[in-house]
């Protein structure tokens, strides 16, 4: 928790039963307003009996409402001359391949130093539907997730980008190192996520009201021996058919095959992790239509350094 967010608590009242959860929070002095209620309720930062509820719920007499009051947003964002790593650029779009340790947009505890903060120096021009935070943002990868991503510069390119994977039309495809043999050559995962009760930073897997459809298929590429410290591994191509906060790396573990150097949701030992420093997860492959001229478009990256390392390692074993 930072030093500016704040978290208090609310017990509904006979008088305020019945109303909605965000008529009732953008009531409370410290929220304002019903628009910043629904933010906060949609970001999980608003709890009923330490669940996540729906904007439209209704609440009942002596429920507890724990809010939590985010630090305040950034108003400005500055250039800043950092590389980028650009694969494809006209002016419309951009594909590039993000490092990893790079945050995609500014948040709090990372206010610069940004992919945002490197696109704003490099273009004059970026889509601002996602808002003025997130400049040109069409979808996002974790900080530690290296590989191909796409820039929309214009508004008409990221809305129809976004649209466009949505509908699942944009082929993204991971590759991901994983503990344990996976016995199947091909599977999918299909299971719902949402936030953690008590950690809005990590994510869960739920058949709760607040839950969000998410699916990834795998294909098995490569499996490794087990070794002294380790039951073996699993390479996998992952494909997203949705874009969920950390979906890969929840739904790996969700099925017992944790993402290998997953810092939250894998396996803590670093010799099982052949001492890897941040999750083996790898965006290297994407594939678009092109939002204005229809040209059909693939891109592949291959893996960083740091990954590959891993592997040449499993394979000289």
């Amino acid at each position: 928790m930072t030093d500016l967010e704040r978290t208090f608590t609310h017990v509904v009242t006979a008088e305020e039963a019945g109303m909605r959860l965000d008529v009732l929070v953008g009531m409370i002095p410290e929220v304002e307003t019903r628009s910043r209620a629904v933010r906060y309720i949609e970001e999980d930062l608003v709890l009923v009996d330490d669940e996540s509820r729906p904007k439209k719920y209704l609440v009942s007499e002596g429920e507890l409402l724990t809010i939590t009051i985010p630090p305040p947003r950034m108003t400005t964002l500055e250039p800043e001359f950092i590389p980028l790593d650009i694969r494809f650029e006209d002016e419309e779009v951009i594909v590039l391949s993000k490092p990893a340790g790079l945050v995609v947009h500014p948040a709090p505890g990372h206010w610069s130093g940004t992919l945002v903060n490197a696109l704003l120096a490099h273009s004059l021009e970026l889509g601002k539907l996602q808002g003025e935070e997130r400049p040109g943002v069409v979808h996002r990868l974790d900080m530690d997730t290296s590989g191909l991503m796409l820039v929309g510069k214009t508004d008409r390119a990221q809305q129809r980008l976004q649209d466009a994977i949505r509908r699942r039309e944009v082929d993204r495809r991971y590759l991901a190192l994983v503990h344990g043999w996976i016995a199947p050559q091909t599977g999918m995962i299909d299971a719902p996520l949402t936030r953690a009760t008590g950690d809005r930073l990590r994510m869960t897997i739920s058949d709760g009201p607040n839950a969000k459809e998410a699916q990834t298929t795998f294909t098995v590429l490569e499996r490794y021996e087990p070794g002294r410290y380790d039951d073996g591994f699993t390479l996998v191509e992952c494909k997203l058919f949705t874009g969920r906060t950390h979906q890969i790396r929840v739904h790996m573990r969700y099925i017992g095959h944790q993402v290998v150097g997953d810092p939250v949701y894998g396996r803590g030992t670093l010799p099982a992790n052949h001492y890897l420093q941040r999750q083996f997860l790898h965006s290297y492959r994407l594939a678009f239509t092109h939002p204005i001229s229809g040209e059909e478009m693939s891109f592949e990256d291959a893996l960083p350094d740091d990954l590959q390392a891993v592997l040449d390692e499993l394979e000289a074993v």
